[in-house]
This record gives structure tokens, C-alpha cells and sequence, in this order.
């Protein structure tokens, strides 16, 4: 046992330690808000990998797709244990509270702690898939990664996040004191050979790497379905995001998707990219500008910003059919219009316009963003009493358990 007194340490985004009884509760509360689809014929219960399972987005597919639609499967993420020193990382007891969640309900979904660009992770993965469900109805993709090996070469790439072409200059918010400060920055344009390295880390080759092994041992049932998250954002952010180096990753993912979309036509399966909207990510607080844009777009939204866990149940209704797919002429599904609405997109520029050092609390939601950064390590949840200790040295849940009766409610009515 190692129950420690927990507080936030660190500076800016970056904190030491996470919360295992907030992050615990960060679940929960998705949880609750995912409520399950209404009932339709019982048929076969729906198979699901979604891979980058303990973050983001990603956790929010996982938890929509268990709570809200009731599928089995497996989740995949990497995440360090606790030490003697530190506390495990917050995506750690996410996922012990997400597997506990979907076990209580009578869920039949395990999680895999490794890295999913490796060859290994893959077989293990696949294993486990063939020796409990015999195959896979869904892949859900979404992987934020800084770094990549190559598993044919053995070279390890590193992404950057940098324009391409030219520097670009712009406004950004410093957290690293008392209180958020305004300041500009100037981002050099990133070389060829950068732009090559963060397309191999964040395009599509692995999660085309991931349908192929699928396909390729007879897992991809009938009728599969692969979806990987993606990003567009606002003209704001285009220059550092859609048009830099994240950006020409972004474009490699979609145009991956087109050429997966003509593999599983064999089987009846399809293949597309889901464009999410704004939110407070790890990922996303790496990204000059972006916490700035962030508070601006909550600034003009409020409570209407929906969430990560609002857009995954949107996906899922339309994966499963519950709803018609919001496609765009790309073939992409937009879960993002409410962000692109030019009205919102309108007021949020008239604020970026007028900011300045004494105007930036006014029209940026800096508090929120704050509290909505310490969330991400478990701190600052409501209901959770941070002047108790708490035990930090949990272990990762088991990846094998007796089947059970499941209490979870029936797929969506057009299951297999």
C-alpha cells in the first residue's frame, strides 16, 4: 500500500504526479452522461479495438462505445506504472476505472498496456481478439504520439509541430506564472526531412498497418468498419496546425482512408476519418496557439463547446446507424460543425482581434482552461476531497476473466 497525500506539481501543462481518485472520477462522470442507446432487436453484441483508449478523445470512444452502445472488445494505450517516486500517469487510472466500469456492467472489454507502432503489440493484440471474440467489427484509431519506429527499418521518427514554408508569428498564452500572460511567438518553418518524420509519426501508415494485420489473419468480420480521429481546426490555427507539419500528417491519414476504403470493399467494410472539434487535450496543449484558441472558442460557446464524450456518442450513432453519417464531400465524418460555424468562427476572430494584456481575461476563458488542464491529471474534479490521501500503486486490470452474463444494453438495432 502507498497512499500519499497528492497535489498538483509541475509548471505550465506538464504535471509530475495524477490523481488516481480524480482521474477515477473523471470516468465515472463520462460515464453517467453516456447514457445507453435505446433498445433494439438483441442480436450479436458488437466488437470494438479502439487503440489510444486512455486520453482524449480516445478514452471518450471507449467509454461511448461501452456505456452508450455496449460493445466488447479491447482498448490499447501506453502508459507508465507507478514508481516509488512519482504516481502512475493519469491515462493509468483512467483505464482501471474505465475497465472496472465496463465490468461492473457485464462488459466483456480488456485494455493492453503497449506500444501499438510495435510489431509485438500488434501480434498480442490480435491474440487476444482471435482467442475471445474470433473477430472485430470496429478499429477507432486515435494516436497521439511524438515519436515512432519504423518496424521495417528500425529508424525512429520524431513529429514536430512547426509551419511549412515559411515562420510564422502569433499570439499564445504563457501559463507558467501566477496568471496567464499574452505574448507572441515565432515559429521557424520545419525542413523536409521533418515534415517526412511527423507524417511517419502521426499519418496513416500504421493504422493501415493495423487493418492489413486484421484482414491478413481473417479478423475484420464482415461489414468492418475502421474509423481514425483527425483535426481541422480554425483559420487562426491553420498555419501552425492544418497547414504545418501536423496538418500534412493530418491530410496523409485522410488520404489513407481512401485507399483502405477501396481494400475492404472485399468485405463489405469501409474506411473514413472523423474531424473532431476543439477541446483541452494533452496533445492539443502542446500546440502554440491552440490554448489561446481554445479559451476564445469556450469564451464565445460556453456550456454549447461540446465534448470529446458529446462528439464520440455522435460517432457512434453514426457508425452503428443510429443516425445517418454527417459526411463531407471529402467522404469525411464532421463532427465539428458546431465549432466551423462561420458565426462562431466570426465572434472568435473579433475577440483574437482585440487582445491584449488587459483584455485577454475578458475574452478568454483562461479559468476554465486552467481547471480543464488539471482535470486531464485528475485534480481540480469536483466531488473527489484532495486533503486525503489516496492510494497510488494500483495495478493494471487483468486481460483475462471468465466470460460473464452480460447487464449491459443490447448493440444498436443494426448489429450483425
Amino acid at each position: 500500500m502507498n497512499a500519499r497525500l497528492i497535489r498538483p506539481r509541475g509548471r505550465g501543462f506538464l504535471l509530475l504526479d495524477s490523481h488516481p481518485a480524480g482521474c477515477a472520477r473523471t470516468v465515472t462522470d463520462m460515464w453517467d452522461i453516456a447514457v445507453p442507446a435505446p433498445r433494439g432487436t438483441p442480436r450479436r453484441r458488437q466488437v470494438a479495438l479502439v487503440i489510444g483508449s486512455s486520453a482524449g478523445y480516445g478514452m471518450a470512444a471507449a467509454v461511448a462505445g461501452l456505456r452508450h452502445h455496449g460493445i466488447d472488445g479491447v482498448g490499447l494505450c501506453l502508459e507508465q506504472p507507478p514508481t516509488d517516486r512519482r504516481t502512475a500517469t493519469a491515462g493509468w487510472y483512467r483505464t482501471i476505472a474505465a475497465a472496472d466500469l465496463a465490468h461492473e456492467a457485464g462488459g466483456d472489454f480488456f485494455f493492453v498496456n503497449g506500444d501499438a507502432f510495435a510489431d509485438a503489440t500488434k501480434e498480442r493484440v490480435l491474440d487476444l481478439i482471435r482467442d475471445r471474440f474470433g473477430g472485430v467489427d470496429y478499429l477507432v484509431y486515435s494516436v497521439a504520439a511524438p515519436r515512432r519506429t519504423d518496424p521495417l527499418t528500425g529508424r525512429t521518427h520524431q513529429s514536430v509541430i512547426q509551419p511549412i514554408g515559411q515562420a510564422f508569428e502569433t499570439k499564445t498564452l504563457d501559463f507558467g506564472g501566477a496568471e496567464p500572460a499574452l505574448r507572441e511567438i515565432r515559429i521557424e518553418p520545419a525542413t523536409e526531412q521533418e515534415i517526412i518524420d511527423t507524417i511517419k509519426v502521426m499519418g496513416g501508415e500504421d493504422w493501415a498497418l493495423w487493418v492489413d494485420a486484421l484482414v491478413g489473419r481473417a479478423l475484420a468480420r464482415p461489414g468492418f468498419t475502421t474509423v481514425a480521429l483527425s483535426y481541422v481546426g480554425s483559420h487562426l490555427t491553420s498555419p501552425i496546425y492544418r497547414e504545418g507539419t501536423i496538418g500534412a500528417a493530418k491530410a496523409h491519414l485522410e488520404e489513407t482512408a481512401l485507399t483502405l476504403n477501396d481494400r475492404l470493399g472485399a468485405i463489405g467494410g469501409r474506411a473514413l476519418t472523423a474531424v473532431n472539434g476543439g477541446a483541452v487535450t494533452q496533445a492539443s496543449t502542446a500546440i502554440p496557439g491552440i490554448s489561446l484558441y481554445t479559451c476564445l472558442l469556450r469564451g464565445v460557446l460556453g456550456e454549447d463547446m461540446r465534448s470529446p464524450l458529446a462528439q464520440s456518442i455522435e460517432m457512434w450513432d453514426g457508425l452503428t446507424g443510429v443516425q445517418d453519417l454527417a459526411l463531407d464531400g471529402e467522404g469525411r465524418l464532421r463532427l465539428d460543425r458546431w465549432e466551423l460555424d462561420p458565426l462562431v468562427q466570426e465572434r472568435v476572430t473579433g475577440r483574437w482581434d482585440a487582445l491584449t494584456r488587459e483584455t485577454v481575461g475578458d475574452l478568454a476563458a483562461t479559468g476554465w482552461f486552467r481547471e480543464e488542464t488539471l482535470r486531464l491529471y485528475g485534480f481540480a474534479v469536483p466531488g473527489v476531497d484532495y486533503t486525503r490521501p489516496v492510494e497510488t500503486d494500483l495495478p493494471w486490470p487483468v486481460t483475462e476473466r471468465p466470460r460473464q452474463e452480460s447487464t449491459m444494453n443490447d448493440p444498436s438495432p443494426t448489429g450483425e
